[in-house]
């Protein structure tokens, strides 16, 4: 993609009630534009990002044999209503709105209840199972704050996938293998290393769950964490949690987090309610065992955006980037950058090539405000030497190689 043909353009200023640092960087490198509170449209390059992060978890999903579909968003009143989590008391961040006929819907904050609706249709014997379905969808939570940028949004794109099992061993194992699932999704993603698998509240689901929390400075949790024993518990729970795990309190450190993950263990609760059973092999009703398994996926790019920028920019992991390589020219060079604009793409290499008529430090600044994993700079000087400049984002090493080397060294 050239710059000159991008839909968009790098800013100096942000919104004024924007504080978060997240969503004042991809607005200003042109990731996103702001409609209000909590609420942000996603530009060509935002889009990118959210597509490669959505790839990474499609393809672990479907490697722990889940199918992918998409459910509506306008939620009937009354399947809600079997397990009294249409009201209010009980969900507080419904959107709810009414049809001309007068007839009440929600707009979907999750989809556990639809789900199971839907599936007593097609879930009748003990032949039809497990199942797992998951989909990517824009999800609506009338949250009481927004203050985080992209990581806490009212409307918002979220992975969430269901699972129904024969029994409650069968939905324990899978659980296990969708939390090793999610392990290699963060590690993909780049934010493995920091990102704890922590005991926490159930909500509006269950009376306990497991998060997915990456340390981070601008995160809205505090998780306790003993790193030796690899053990991380959510403040909200520390007390019930400490004493189910048979830790002490004095041994964990608090550390602050950003969620990136949730996942939910309802034993045959939520079947039950909606009255979804299978007929055993014995010929017998008998119940269904659900889990529900959640990623916040645009709360995944504000978190990487927050925590792996720096003073002059963001910068993203080489697999959720929307392109390799940040493509600068320099002088009367036009005829030679588009040659090696064309070479690094058939190569294989993702570029944005910035064809603009601008001052070199302007491009440099908006090469290091987007965040690309490497600029590649192309001059008449270094044409004479036979080299190109590259320079790495994370790092800021800079390199003179030759086109072959350069296309091998961004292969590594």
């Amino acid at each position: 993609m050239r710059v000159s043909k991008l839909f968009t353009k790098t800013l100096k200023n942000v919104p004024a009630d924007e504080v978060s640092k997240n969503a004042q960087l991809l607005i200003r490198a042109g990731f996103v534009y702001k409609e209000m509170a909590g609420v942000y449209a996603y530009l060509p390059l935002g889009l990118r990002v959210l597509e490669n992060i959505k790839q990474i978890v499609r393809e672990e999903m479907n490697a722990i044999d889940s199918n992918e579909l998409i459910m509506t968003t306008l939620q009937r009143r009354e399947v809600w209503e079997k397990t009294t989590r249409w009201s209010d008391e009980v969900v507080d961040v419904w959107f709810k709105t009414r049809l001309k006929d007068d007839t009440e819907l929600g707009l979907g904050w999750s989809h556990e209840e639809p789900i199971v609706e839907m599936l007593k249709n097609y879930l009748h014997s003990y032949k039809d199972l497990p199942v797992s379905l998951y989909q990517f969808q824009t999800k609506m939570r009338n949250e009481l704050r927004a203050k985080s940028g992209i990581m806490r949004g009212r409307e918002f794109v979220m992975k969430d996938m269901y699972s129904l099992h024969d029994s409650k061993e069968a939905l324990d194992a899978y659980y296990e293998k969708t939390i090793e699932a999610y392990k290699r999704v963060y590690d993909r993603l780049g934010i493995g290393d920091d990102t704890y698998v922590t005991f926490a509240s159930g909500g509006a689901f269950t009376k306990f769950s497991h998060e997915f929390q990456t340390i981070c400075d601008a995160g809205e949790d505090v998780i306790y964490l003993h790193r030796g024993k690899n053990i991380a518990v959510n403040e909200e729970v520390i007390d019930e949690a400490v004493a189910e795990l048979g830790i002490s309190r004095d041994e964990l450190e608090p550390v602050k987090t950003a969620e990136v993950g949730n996942i939910f263990n309802f034993g045959s609760q939520k079947t039950d309610e909606m009255g979804l059973y299978y007929t055993a092999q014995d010929g017998s009703q008998k119940s269904l065992y659900i889990g529900s398994y959640g990623i916040g996926i645009t709360r995944v790019m504000g978190v990487i955006a927050e925590k792996l920028s720096d003073d002059k920019g963001l910068v993203w992991p080489e697999a959720v980037a929307p392109y390799n390589v940040y493509l600068v020219s320099i002088g009367d060079v036009v005829a030679q950058a588009d040659d090696l604009y064309k070479k690094l793409q058939e190569a294989g290499i993702t570029v944005l090539f910035d064809d603009r008529n601008e001052r070199p430090g302007a491009k440099f600044a908006d090469a290091e405000l987007i965040g690309l994993p490497y600029r590649v700079t192309i001059s008449e000087r270094l044409l004479a030497e036979g080299k190109l400049e590259f320079t790495v984002r994370k790092t800021g090493e800079t390199e003179l190689l030759t086109l072959e080397d350069l296309i091998a060294r961004i292969g590594e």
